[in-house]
């Protein structure tokens, strides 16, 4: 217990030294996991009951060569297809825009250094020192959002094109 409360002061002075953007990165980050952790799941048990069901009533037709079997077929597919690159573009998209919500978090920070540098003049090295670092965290957890998101969207991308080729290679056109 004594661990988790030190867990959360570190957390908590990191965010008091890195401002209120960092709020929002980690809204982002919480986001895109729970999106990612989602698609792992439909990949790993959704998906494959819809595929199973999708080759048990391709074998179960009799007609499998005309122009209208091949429709079915593609709409078969096409419909399995929308629902694996679901919510894809916006994992992509949240992944994207970590490091931009950092770069936000500089500017904000660069702003309270000039405005110290303002009121307080340039004598005070302390004060101009937590404004820096209010302004280089947030683009530093932005980053390490954004790198997490990368790796592992990409890992999922691959999987959702290895699942549609294998359904479209389980569904053979005479």
């Amino acid at each position: 217990m004594l661990y988790l409360i030190e867990l959360w002061e570190s957390v908590r002075d990191f965010i008091a030294a890195g401002g209120d953007v960092l709020y929002v990165v980690a809204l982002a980050l919480f986001l895109m996991w729970v999106l990612m952790i989602e698609r792992y799941w439909y990949l790993t048990s959704v998906f494959p009951k819809m595929r199973k069901d999708i080759v048990s009533k391709w074998d179960a037709r009799e007609d499998t060569t005309s122009w209208y079997a091949h429709r079915i077929r593609d709409a078969w597919i096409s419909q399995a297809s929308d629902g694996l690159s679901a919510r894809m573009l916006l994992i992509k998209t949240l992944v994207a825009m970590c490091p931009l919500i950092g770069l936000l978090g500089t500017v904000t920070g660069m702003i309270g250094v000039f405005e110290t540098m303002a009121t307080q003049g340039t004598s005070n090295p302390r004060l101009m020192a937590a404004g820096i670092s209010m302004a280089t965290i947030p683009t530093m957890a932005g980053m390490v959002a954004a790198l997490s998101g990368v790796f592992f969207s990409s890992r999922l991308e691959a999987r959702v094109k290895m699942a549609k080729e294998k359904l479209v290679d389980s569904l053979p056109h005479h």
